[in-house]
C-alpha cells in the first residue's frame, strides 16, 4: 500500500487537535486541584503522586516510547504545577524592597585604590562627592557592607572579553546579598610604566588577572610575563614606587593620575571592551522601573533536571537573559546556577514562578530585583 503524505499529515492534524481538547481538559482540572490545596493548606508539589504517574506512563507505553512517553507527561505535570502555582500565589506580592536611593547612600566601598575601573562604576552609580572605602580584597568589600560600615558595594561581575569574574560569583552564593543595580563600564587598558622606563628592558606587566587575560594577545605579542596582582590600579601604584622596570596595565585615568608615562594606548584584545559592575546591599532594595530578575539555585540530579526547572520559566512566559552555572565548593560535581531573567518583583507571573522555584527546589536563592546603567 503507497503512503500518502497528505493523508497523513491530515491524520496527525485531527489527533492533534484532540489532544489539544484533552489537554485543556487536564489543565481546568489541575486548577480545580489547586482550588483544593489551597483550601487544604496543601503544596504544589507532591513526589508521590508524580513518580506513581511516570511510573504508571511507563507501564502502560511500549517499550520503545517508555522514555519518550515519561517526558511528555513530566512536561504536562510541571505545566500542571506552574498554573497551580499561579492559582496558589493570586493576590499575593512577593518580598517587598525598600527603595534603592542611590543620593542618600553614606558610605559606598569597593576593592582597590583611587584609579581603579571600580571606582569609575561607583562614580557612575552615585557621583563624586560619595565617600569611597577602598578595601584589599572582594571579601573585604562584601564583609564591610555585611557589618552595616557600608551602605553598598560595588563587584565586577563580567566582562564581555573574558566573561564572568568567578569570584564575585563565588560571594553571591555564600553571602545573603541583594544586587541593586548593574553598572556599565567600558574599559580603556594602556601599558603604562615610571617615566623614563626603558622599554627595551619591560620583560614583566602587572595587572589583575582578569585584565591580564583581557590583553593576552599584546602580551604574548610583545613577549612580556603576566604578573597577577590584586587591582588594576593598585599594581599601577605598585609600579610608580618600584625601582625596576616593569609595566602595568591600568586605565589611561589611573595612569595619568599616578603619573605614569603610557607606552601604548587601548591594548586590549578586542574593543569596545565593557565590564558590568553589580551594586549590592545587605537587604533587598530596588530602583523604580527595575527590569531584571536575578536567581540563584541548583538542579536535581535526576535526568532532564535543569531543563525542566527552565520550562517553568517558559510556561510563564519569561525570558531568560543570562544563565552562569558554577560548581559547588565541597560537593562532589553539584552545579549552581545563576539566572537573569525579565521581569519585575511587583508580575503576578514573576511572583508565581519564585514562589513556584523556592519551594520546588532543594536550594533557591533571589537576588534582587535591578536595571542596568
Amino acid at each position: 500500500m503507497e503512503l500518502d503524505l497528505s493523508a497523513l499529515r491530515s491524520e496527525i492534524n485531527d489527533i492533534d487537535m484532540q489532544m489539544l481538547a484533552l489537554f485543556e481538559k487536564r489543565m481546568e482540572i489541575c486548577r480545580d486541584i489547586a482550588v483544593y490545596k489551597s483550601e487544604n493548606g496543601l503544596p504544589v508539589y507532591q513526589e508521590g503522586r508524580e513518580k506513581e504517574i511516570i511510573n504508571n506512563v511507563r507501564i502502560n507505553s511500549p517499550y520503545w516510547l517508555s522514555d519518550a512517553s515519561a517526558v511528555l507527561f513530566s512536561s504536562l505535570m510541571d505545566i500542571s504545577k506552574c498554573l497551580q502555582a499561579e492559582e496558589l500565589t493570586r493576590g499575593k506580592r512577593y518580598q517587598v524592597p525598600k527603595a534603592f536611593e542611590p543620593g542618600r547612600a553614606e558610605v559606598i566601598a569597593c576593592q582597590g585604590t583611587s584609579g581603579a575601573y571600580s571606582e569609575a562604576a561607583c562614580i557612575k552609580q552615585f557621583g563624586k562627592d560619595k565617600p569611597i572605602r577602598f578595601m584589599t580584597s572582594f571579601s573585604d568589600v562584601v564583609g564591610l557592607v555585611e557589618s552595616g560600615r557600608a551602605d553598598f558595594g560595588i563587584l565586577p561581575l563580567e566582562n564581555s572579553t573574558v566573561g564572568t569574574i568567578e569570584e564575585t560569583y563565588s560571594l553571591l552564593a555564600k553571602n545573603e546579598l541583594y544586587i541593586n543595580s548593574v553598572i556599565r563600564v567600558e574599559i580603556t587598558h594602556c601599558l603604562a610604566a615610571k617615566p623614563g622606563t626603558d622599554r627595551d628592558a619591560v620583560t614583566k606587566v602587572f595587572s589583575k588577572k582578569e585584565a591580564l587575560a583581557q590583553c593576552s594577545d599584546y602580551i604574548k605579542a610583545h613577549g612580556l610575563t603576566p604578573m597577577d596582582y590584586a587591582n588594576t590600579a593598585l599594581a599601577a601604584e605598585m609600579v610608580k614606587n618600584s625601582t625596576e622596570d616593569i609595566a602595568c596595565i591600568c586605565s589611561t585615568d589611573c595612569a595619568q593620575r599616578l603619573g605614569l608615562e603610557i607606552i601604548d594606548e587601548k591594548v586590549a584584545n578586542a574593543y569596545p571592551n565593557f565590564t558590568r559592575f553589580i551594586c549590592f546591599s545587605k537587604e533587598f532594595a530596588s530602583p523604580d522601573g527595575a527590569d531584571t530578575i536575578a536567581v540563584s539555585f541548583t538542579a536535581p540530579h535526576t535526568p532532564g533536571g535543569l531543563y525542566r526547572t527552565l520550562t517553568k520559566f517558559a510556561v510563564n512566559g519569561l525570558n531568560l537573559t543570562k544563565i552562569v552555572s558554577m560548581p559547588v565548593a565541597g560537593k562532589d560535581f553539584d552545579v549552581q546556577f545563576f539566572l537573569d531573567f525579565e521581569g519585575s518583583y511587583t508580575n503576578r507571573k514573576v511572583v508565581t514562578l519564585l514562589d513556584d522555584l523556592g519551594s520546588s527546589l532543594s536550594y533557591f536563592r533571589f537576588l534582587g530585583n535591578f536595571s542596568e546603567i
